[in-house]
């Protein structure tokens, strides 16, 4: 659990009353043992039983839990709901080395510790997209579905052009206080966002102090450009449970192209569905249309 005192977290931007009514439903902090490994995640039973299923939530590269912890009381109004800190990131612990595999059984090592019973579905937004696209290859049958938001897939002949693009972040600095790590904190990629409150929460939750003082919480080893070695497209080719595909309408990495090689990949009976006015981070840009779009999935998949 994070050693930041708790007025450091909190949001100094006008936030609306539905942020701060889930702000105040921030979720149970967790630990689980993963091979060795302590890995955070938030959790929040369902307000209504029995839950309709299980929800995990998982971010991006080097996000956090609390990537969703704005989110997930909407959702938990009928499911079961976690959120996760992948190894080497957030509140988890670090590991010698990483990989999808490893990020699998970090999930899994949630599903079973918060008791995410019955139809479980994975949200994964950019990065964590790859990882729920690896679970859904490798343990299929162990899903009811995944949700992939806005991961970028570009067909092959544009594979030179996403490596050279990819920002490197193997390496961080510490800064003397909180508010100036604070004041670099960025989005990545580089994009607008209206919501300053929400970019606001992200970056709060994004800072720890270490004897060299503040850093960002992601572990060196976990963000170095080797993360994208693997197969992707496969991983989510080769899903075995049911898909969908959620994109911003206004997504710097996933244009029209790309929609049309993930559309090939996913099938054309998985939901592909565009959120107007969003960029790439979906739940940051437009958090109530992600809502309805994750609910009006379930409902399709007659799981709410």
């Amino acid at each position: 659990m994070t050693d930041v005192p708790s007025d450091l977290l909190k949001v100094r931007a006008p936030a609306p009353d539905w942020y701060h009514a889930n702000m105040a439903d921030a979720g149970e902090e967790r630990f689980v043992d993963v091979d060795g490994c302590a890995v955070h995640y938030l959790s929040w039973p369902a307000k209504r039983k029995p839950a309709r299923g299980g929800l995990l939530f998982v971010h991006g590269g080097g996000g956090h839990a609390h990537w969703w912890s704005f989110i997930a009381p909407f959702l938990a109004q009928t499911h079961d709901v976690a959120s996760i800190s992948l190894s080497g990131m957030g509140d988890s612990g670090a590991r010698d080395s990483y990989g999808a595999d490893v990020r699998v059984a970090d999930m899994r090592g949630v599903i079973a510790d918060a008791g995410l019973a019955g139809p479980v579905v994975v949200v994964g937004a950019s990065f964590g997209g790859f990882m729920a696209s690896r679970f859904g290859q490798t343990h299929g049958d162990e899903l009811a579905g995944i949700i992939v938001c806005d991961s970028p897939l570009r067909p092959p002949e544009r594979r030179e052009e996403d490596l050279n693009r990819r920002p490197r972040m193997g390496n961080k600095r510490h800064y003397e206080s909180f508010e100036e790590a604070l004041s670099r904190f960025r989005l990545a990629p580089a994009q607008p966002c209206d919501n300053e409150f929400l970019v606001e929460h992200i970056g709060r939750h994004s800072i720890k102090r270490e004897p060299e003082g503040w850093c960002w919480k992601w572990h060196g080893g976990a963000m170095d450009n080797s993360r994208f070695g693997e197969p992707f497209d496969d991983f989510l080719a080769e899903a075995t449970c049911r898909k969908a595909y959620l994109y911003g309408e206004k997504s710097a990495i996933v244009d029209e192209q790309s929609r049309d090689y993930i559309r090939g990949l996913i099938g054309e009976d998985a939901p592909m569905v565009g959120i107007p006015e969003a960029h790439h981070h979906l739940a940051l840009d437009q958090p109530l249309a992600f809502v309805v779009a994750v609910r009006s999935l379930l409902a399709g998949w007659r799981l709410s």
